[in-house]
């Protein structure tokens, strides 16, 4: 019998990192694992869920209600200068679930299909290439090309999809408009696909970040062939509960990703369609979350001399052992981080470029993300 063999999930292999370690009392637990906002979602968002709970009685369509379509299509519009047509995006139930059926979806009929993603990474890309039997390529992101993807023509001309991850998790780097724009010209020369994971576009430090398909109209690919992004209100809301999320891009391949899509069942219930709507709609919120997060940026940079980034909300630092440092973390300050390695895989000359760092998720309030910082500042001396 021919089982798929998934990796366990990286904070999985925490747990069994520190399962024998009892963390210090002195301090009150700090968990800055995973990239889950700290914050309440706001109150118009759960009033929009609330007055909506009526719609249960309805199944939902798996083509969205026009309130969220419509929603995310503003949203794109407004956001990066980009109009959509219906036929160019599709609303779905967060975006995990379609980076994991997606590439299925994609590479049913390739015999030896190729895919290829930066690594670090996050899981669901390796889960999609081991669902879908795939050569998997690494495009590796370490501090000697500037955590930036290398382009490798050769290779990248094996590739039947390319997933990016910009802004990305964990390293935090953000690719430019011509950055992008090589990669749609690389999609098209080679026959690629290539999809642009988003869903830390909206968490900004300075200006906004550009999209993948304002590239596509940079390098005049008009109609977004071979092109697609997704994005997600997770972050940008403080709501991962509502699940709501987005594929866009290239009409030809999204309606048939449709159809497919209506064999899934994973249809968002309308009471959160509406709810998500009213997200989507609204950037007041977002921007006072953006202030937070670079805020914590800040205060991370006075205490841990760290530079602050683009975009995201993560610090990926360098310490050197990091399982030992984040064991030590946790043994003598009660501070949970995540080892970078956790998130990467070797490479062919067996290096991971995660090895050395821990990623740091500043998605708690101010006080709480300073007190935390100044514990790994305590231990970052105790090591030297």
């Amino acid at each position: 019998m021919t089982t798929m063999n998934f990796e366990p999930y990286p904070f999985e292999k925490l747990t069994i990192l520190l399962e024998n370690i009892k963390p210090n009392k002195g301090y009150y637990p700090s968990v800055l694992t995973i990239g889950e906002p700290q914050f309440e979602t706001p109150d118009f968002i759960q009033e929009a869920l609330k007055n909506n709970t009526a719609l249960l009685k309805k199944y939902p369509k798996t083509t969205g209600e026009t309130v969220l379509r419509e929603a995310q299509r503003n949203f794109v519009a407004k956001r990066f200068n980009v109009s959509l047509n219906d036929t160019q995006i599709i609303p779905t139930f967060g975006t995990r679930e379609v980076l994991f059926n997606f590439p299925q979806f994609l590479l049913f009929d390739k015999q030896n299909p190729v895919i290829a993603y930066t690594n670090p990474f996050y899981q669901i890309y390796e889960g999609a290439a081991i669902a879908t039997r795939a050569k998997v390529i690494h495009l590796n992101l370490s501090k000697k090309n500037n955590f930036k993807p290398e382009i490798n023509e050769k290779e990248l001309a094996q590739c039947d999809l390319v997933i990016l991850n910009f802004p990305n998790n964990p390293t935090t780097v953000t690719l430019s408009l011509e950055e992008l724009g090589k990669w749609v010209q690389l999609a098209l020369k080679h026959d690629f696909v290539l999809l642009n994971d988003e869903c830390y576009s909206e968490i900004y430090t300075n200006k906004p970040i550009p999209s993948l398909l304002e590239a596509a109209l940079h390098v005049n690919n008009d109609s977004f062939k071979n092109v697609l992004v997704i994005n997600s209100i997770s972050k940008r809301s403080s709501a991962p509960g509502l699940r709501s999320g987005f594929i866009a891009g290239d009409a030809t391949i999204l309606q048939e990703y449709m159809k497919y899509r209506t064999y899934i069942g994973c249809a968002s219930p309308l009471p959160l369609q509406y709810a998500a709507a009213a997200a989507w709609s609204d950037e007041e919120h977002v921007a006072k979350a953006r202030a937070i997060y670079k805020e914590n940026f800040r205060i991370a940079h006075e205490i841990l001399g760290t530079k602050i980034p683009d975009a995201t909300f993560y610090l990926w630092l360098y310490v050197g052992n990091a399982l030992e440092f984040t064991k030590t973390l946790y043994k003598n300050y009660n501070v949970k981080v995540l080892p970078g390695e956790y998130l990467a895989r070797k490479d062919a000359k067996e290096e991971n470029p995660g090895k050395g760092f821990i990623r740091i998720a500043l998605v708690e309030n101010p006080q709480k993300t300073k007190e935390a910082l100044l514990r790994i500042k305590e231990c970052l001396h105790e090591q030297k």
